[in-house]
């Protein structure tokens, strides 16, 4: 793949010009959300290249074009892609192994890149993919929907003027069924449609450790972030938003476990991450199996907070998933944008009529050339992703015990040990045995927000874990 630099490749599109995007990741979310539902429907927005490692699924897709008389360039290697000069940007949802060094690639051959969340597949590389968007002048956008929606914007507007007295707590939370992954015996099948070494490049090559290649790899920590990394980001981000967070917590903690089968995964299904942001902290909560053994409808979320009792439904058959800002006098509900007052009466409801996606941000910003035009810039998305990445670390650094010793860990945190008690009591739901070593509790991380490092007692441990092991060719470079 060819470099050059910034000014070789800093196009200004006028209204009328068209820009021509190149889709990475084809198979689910890339189809539908950065294709077909989105991009190509565009005025003056033209998909020129397709790029996926499975033949079968890149074929399906060009079918598409072929069929309606459309001229499409197919690629498996991304690389390839990168250098077609035809190709202005990409728009990426590839697995979250692919997302940093696919858009540092891109940056360095002068395109634009919306990156699916999460942006990053650990901290290290997520600040490469700052420096790289930074080196070479490059509109990079982390594809979080909820920063785009401008009724959101509105509410936290709100939160912040102060309407409903200091902010006290945020709470997220994704509920979120996920059933047996499997276990696979000596290796699973990989399709023969797929080149199996561009799907795992920069993560290791060995005999599939799954049963299936395609989604499950969420679950496994060599390509996947669990489901606080998949769905967390959303979240997490607008709670950080919310809060006027400019960098990471000073601390975190997070336990949990995998319950309910016996499978390949290695991600917990049911977690719980506390990140002591002063003055007001958040906490966020996973959980994968169902409000009770035999029923596959998930749990509503209901809490108690500052003397209020929070409710909120399932939106879904098998997903509850939300945030909240908790305040003095109410609480706003930012799935369902409500303020309630403390009485849990509705008080406000946010609602645009000027709501636009963050396709056409992306779009808006190709053509200004002005980072402000972006909702959630690289920057933005890198801090939010990382807040993910640090509760799944002190989850991995953590030690299996008794949900006792959790118990005393936490008790004088009211908030948290009322997390703690309804989680107890759905994995009781779902006929989980809590015997004497059944949870894993990761201990209190320090972190140095500007080092991007951690600190103190359990420092070691946790640093091993900014950064991964880079596969030849598929390596992210010190110096990007």
């Amino acid at each position: 793949m060819s470099t050059m630099p910034a000014f070789a490749f800093d196009p200004h599109f006028g209204a009328n010009d068209t820009i021509n995007l190149g889709i990475v990741g084809l198979r689910n979310h890339g189809h539908w959300s950065h294709l077909w539902n989105t991009y190509y429907k565009m005025d003056k927005v033209r998909i020129v290249a397709l790029c996926d490692p499975d033949r079968a699924i890149l074929d399906r897709e060009a079918k598409k074009f072929y069929d309606k008389g459309e001229k499409v360039a197919c690629y498996t290697d991304i690389r390839e892609l990168l250098d077609n000069k035809d190709v202005d940007a990409i728009s990426g949802a590839t697995p979250n192994h692919w997302h940093a060094l696919s858009t540092i690639w891109a940056c360095q051959a002068g395109k634009d890149v919306c990156v699916e969340k999460p942006v990053s597949h650990n901290i290290w590389e997520g600040r490469k993919m700052v420096e790289a968007a930074q080196k070479y002048n490059r509109i990079v956008q982390a594809d979080f929907d909820i920063r785009s929606h401008l009724d959101t914007s509105e509410a936290i507007d709100y939160i912040q003027s102060g309407e409903l007295g200091k902010i006290l707590m945020a709470h997220c939370w994704v509920y979120k069924r996920r059933k047996s992954m499997g276990k696979v015996g000596n290796a699973g099948y990989v399709p023969k449609t797929v080149d199996y070494d561009l799907w795992c490049g920069p993560g290791p090559k060995v005999p599939l450790p799954r049963v299936n290649l395609h989604y499950d790899w969420h679950w496994q920590w060599d390509y996947g972030n669990g489901e606080i990394g998949n769905n967390g980001p959303h979240h997490l981000d607008v709670c950080r938003w919310a809060l006027g967070q400019t960098g990471l917590a000073p601390r975190v903690m997070s336990f949990g476990g995998r319950y309910g089968y016996d499978d390949d995964g290695q991600t917990p299904n049911t977690q719980i991450s506390i990140y002591d942001y002063k003055p007001v902290p958040i906490i966020f909560e996973v959980r994968g199996l169902p409000s009770r053994k035999g029923n596959e409808l998930m749990d509503p979320f209901l809490a108690n907070s500052n003397g209020m009792k929070i409710y909120h439904k399932p939106e879904g058959a098998t997903w509850n998933n939300n945030s909240i800002i908790v305040c003095e006098h109410g609480y706003v509900d930012l799935g369902y944008l409500i303020a309630y007052d403390s009485n849990g009466n509705r008080i406000k409801l946010f609602k645009s009529e000027r709501n636009i996606s963050s396709a056409d941000n992306f779009i808006k910003a190709l053509r200004s050339r002005k980072k402000e035009d972006i909702k959630i810039p690289i920057d933005e998305g890198h801090l939010s992703t990382s807040l993910c990445h640090l509760g799944n670390i002190s989850y991995r650094v953590g030690e299996n015990v008794s949900f006792e010793e959790v118990r005393e860990e936490i008790k004088k945190d009211d908030e948290v040990m009322d997390a703690f008690t309804r989680t107890k009591e759905h994995l009781i739901a779902n006929g989980v045995a809590l015997d004497d070593e059944s949870i894993r509790l990761g201990p209190w991380l320090t972190m140095d927000s500007e080092k991007e490092q951690f600190t103190g007692k359990y420092a070691d441990q946790a640093n091993k874990y900014l950064k991964r092991v880079y596969r030849e060719p598929y390596v992210i470079r010190e110096t990007v």
